[in-house]
């Protein structure tokens, strides 16, 4: 047979893969490792949910029975006398004083609560307000004190002050107000803080509190 005769020859261009056979327990790990990390993922899930809905819980919590300061303010304050020359002789300070608890579930303690009146940053007098009481929340206490004889340090030429300021149309005058106060959350009670409210608080002609210092808040501040 010629060459031209023969059969063209067919290469094969490599070698066949060989298809590995795996086990039954090969895919039974398989398929239990897949399980396992579904499992773990909404397990993973359910905790950080859980762990954030904790996590808002607390936070509301913390907003309602976070403390808030007590607001202090001056309701009244009058010098009967002031447009007397000689009234100094028989010269007093009235006063009432608010103590608003505005939390809804922290009360306060207040022990030794007094008042000390200041003149051009010069102590003129103090009085006790109250020795101690307990306030609810939401609640408002109401404290009233006269300054005059021995709690009331007026002579004649402070007098003749007041009367200068007087002329102008205003007399200004500063109240502090002090406590030791302990907050109380149902059974926990805090340590003691010393509060400090400072008033300032002008009257008129006529020695009775201008509008503008009626019911003004006073700044509250603890020690």
């Amino acid at each position: 047979m010629s060459t031209s005769q023969q059969l063209p020859t067919h290469h094969e261009g490599g070698p066949k893969p060989i298809k590995r056979k795996h086990s039954a327990s090969y895919y039974v790990h398989r398929v239990r490792e897949s399980l396992s990390t579904r499992i773990s993922k909404i397990l993973c899930g359910i905790f950080l949910t859980l762990l954030f809905i904790i996590g808002i819980a607390a936070f509301i919590s913390w907003l309602s029975l976070r403390p808030h300061r007590p607001r202090i303010h001056i309701s009244s304050f009058s010098i009967p006398g002031l447009d007397q020359s000689n009234g100094f002789e028989n010269a007093e300070i009235r006063f009432n004083v608010t103590a608003r608890n505005s939390n809804r579930a922290v009360g306060y303690y207040y022990n030794s609560v007094e008042a000390f009146a200041y003149y051009r940053d010069q102590a003129i007098g103090s009085t006790p307000l109250v020795d101690s009481f307990y306030q609810e929340p939401k609640n408002t206490t109401i404290l009233y004190k006269v300054l005059k004889g021995a709690t009331l340090d007026v002579n004649n030429d402070r007098w003749k002050e007041f009367r200068n300021d007087r002329a102008l149309g205003t007399v200004v005058f500063r109240l502090d107000v002090t406590a030791m106060i302990r907050f109380k959350v149902s059974t926990w009670d805090s340590k003691h803080h010393r509060m400090h409210a400072n008033c300032d608080v002008a009257v008129g002609r006529d020695g009775s509190i201008l509008a503008t210092s009626k019911n003004k808040r006073c700044p509250v501040y603890f020690t």
